[in-house]
């Protein structure tokens, strides 16, 4: 076990590349300060235990199963790709734009006749997912020839390539380059990893866990909002008859007689009809407020 001062540590992998701002924004509201500095792949964080570097994330899960990295966040495609054999922790859905899964497609031009995974035989596909992608045509009892492609793949159709497999959150970017999606080969997203090792240490085992609570709670406040409220004690039962059924908010007295504080958590996308029909059911002074973490 490393030590670093008199501290042990633990070997936290970040992917670099897209999913690099999410991921330290995701820590941010965790309670970890991870700061990147342009050029180096060593980021500093406000936890001396923790000692960070910046992967790849399609060659995360190799590290972390040899065990040069106790702890990654790697998407589910690229355990598959790579066939690591590692702890999986958590799910944690989000992706470089938002909170959801990702899709890899088979994508072709849209005058293509080709219309299904049958029509690939003897055709070529550009693609990062190679592996992936072959067994999948295996499965399918379909020859085709798939080569890895290094980047922009959305423009290689129908010069270099008959059709693509490629990553896409909304297949915006698909249709803008005049591709349509025949086909979705898998969904994929976020998962924290240990090396099986890293997971068995008893010490390492506790600070993972300490790590993957508070993620999965930042995770959770990303949809949720706080609300708070005066209510005269006259209007409590028309108040909480507005707030949703399945919470439970907290109500306590005011040292103003005759008031209540009334407070509760909600869904951000109730938020917009909640506030004007809590003031319609007598609430005052409301006050919505950001969350950060909500552990269960």
């Amino acid at each position: 076990m490393k030590e670093n001062g008199n501290a042990r540590t633990l070997k936290l992998g970040l992917p670099k590349g897209s999913l690099q701002g999410s991921t330290i924004e995701l820590f941010k509201k965790a309670g970890y300060d991870i700061r990147a500095e342009e050029r180096s792949y060593y980021p500093k964080v406000n936890d001396e235990e923790i000692e960070c570097i910046l992967i790849r994330a399609q060659e995360m899960s190799r590290y972390v199963e040899q065990g040069a990295i106790d702890l990654g966040l790697t998407g589910k495609d690229w355990i598959l790709e790579n066939k690591s054999q590692v702890e999986e922790i958590a799910d944690l859905v989000y992706a470089k734009s938002g909170l959801g899964k990702v899709k890899w497609v088979l994508a072709v031009p849209n005058d293509s006749k080709i219309r299904g995974v049958k029509d690939l035989q003897g055709k070529r596909i550009a693609t990062e997912l190679v592996g992936f992608t072959k067994e999948w045509l295996a499965k399918n009892n379909v020859k085709a020839e798939v080569e890895f492609s290094w980047g922009a793949t959305e423009v290689k159709p129908p010069n270099l390539a008959d059709a693509i497999v490629e990553v896409t959150e909304t297949g915006s970017s698909l249709r803008a380059n005049g591709l349509r999606i025949v086909e979705t080969l898998m969904e994929s997203n976020t998962k924290l990893i240990a090396n099986k090792g890293a997971a068995k240490d008893s010490w390492k085992k506790k600070k993972i866990e300490e790590i993957a609570t508070l993620l999965k709670g930042a995770i959770a406040a990303q949809t949720l909002a706080g609300l708070m409220m005066n209510v005269q004690e006259k209007n409590l039962k028309k108040v909480l008859a507005v707030l949703p059924s399945l919470n439970n908010p907290t109500v306590s007295k005011l040292s103003k007689e005759g008031w209540i504080d009334v407070m509760t958590i909600v869904t951000i996308d109730d938020v917009r009809t909640l506030i004007p029909k809590l003031k319609e059911a007598g609430a005052e002074g409301i006050v919505e407020f950001p969350l950060n973490k909500v552990v269960e």
